[in-house]
């Protein structure tokens, strides 16, 4: 349990508490419920789940691109939906998103368009911040020499990387990466379990700033070394395991299908 010390010097940036979270598809159906779940400040999470368990609507919900079906969410100890919508944008800021389907960069602008398309919308910065901020983004990602190229013109595994530059962008304090190593090879694995290791340890991008992060995955092996805290998604529920001594005396049928996942 934690302390009154301890809950001061890393508070909540996600809470939910008895949520039930939705779908695009189905917006009247839970897709997971019962969820109590409090990310704290320089948490890193994974969150382990098959298929269509929910991990994309669960990361949705955190971020507060959708509102919960039922229950409570909070965003930085805040009820988005009691606030004004300059507020409640403020709050969404905070949180940088990576989606699994191939980061949904704008296919008629340039990798560095694409970047600079959060910065021109949500920054009062003249074209030179911006352009000095782009140029910072492509360097840590490795995209530098794809700057004016179209994002589909970039080899598959790159495509991520547009939108982990253009998430990182802002400046966030919280990262959700949905499923981010899906059908990368293992040189491309390691580069970003690395750089995503990086930004919890504190990144000089984000001003050495530890960043708390969420990943979602199918393959939990990558992750067991480098997470602190994690969860799985069960039939529609979600099942907190602990740290990482936690995972070995668990006996869960799912964490050992997830930890043998793609194995020979």
């Amino acid at each position: 349990m934690s302390t009154v010390a301890e809950t001061i010097a890393r508070p909540p940036v996600i809470e939910m508490l008895n949520a039930a979270i939705t779908s695009a598809r189905a917006p009247d159906t839970a897709v997971i419920s019962g969820i109590n779940w409090i990310v704290s400040l320089d948490d890193y999470w994974v969150i382990g789940g098959p298929t269509s368990s929910g991990k994309s609507n669960l990361l949705v919900t955190a971020a507060g691109l959708q509102r919960p079906l039922c229950g409570v969410h909070r965003l930085f100890g805040r009820e988005l939906p009691s606030l004004r919508e300059p507020e409640r944008l403020h709050e969404r800021l905070r949180v940088g998103m990576v989606f699994e389907d191939g980061a949904r960069p704008f296919p008629q602008l340039t990798v560095a368009e694409n970047i600079a398309l959060p910065l021109r919308y949500h920054r009062d910065w003249n074209d030179a911040m911006i352009r000095q901020r782009v140029e910072e983004m492509l360097d840590i990602t490795g995209l530098s020499a794809f700057a004016d190229s179209a994002p589909l013109d970039l080899m598959r595994a790159l495509i991520p990387r547009v939108g982990l530059a253009r998430a990182l962008a802002l400046g966030p304090e919280v990262l959700l990466l949905d499923n981010p190593l899906a059908g990368l090879d293992p040189r491309q694995e390691r580069w970003w379990l690395d750089f995503i290791a990086s930004l919890a340890s504190g990144h000089p991008s984000m001003k050495g700033r530890k960043m708390t992060i969420v990943v979602t995955c199918d393959d939990l092996r990558p992750w067991t070394s480098q997470g602190r805290q994690f969860a799985l998604l069960k039939g529609k529920h979600f099942l907190p395991l602990g740290g990482r001594d936690d995972l070995k005396r668990c006996n869960e049928p799912l964490l050992h299908d997830l930890t043998a996942a793609h194995s020979s």
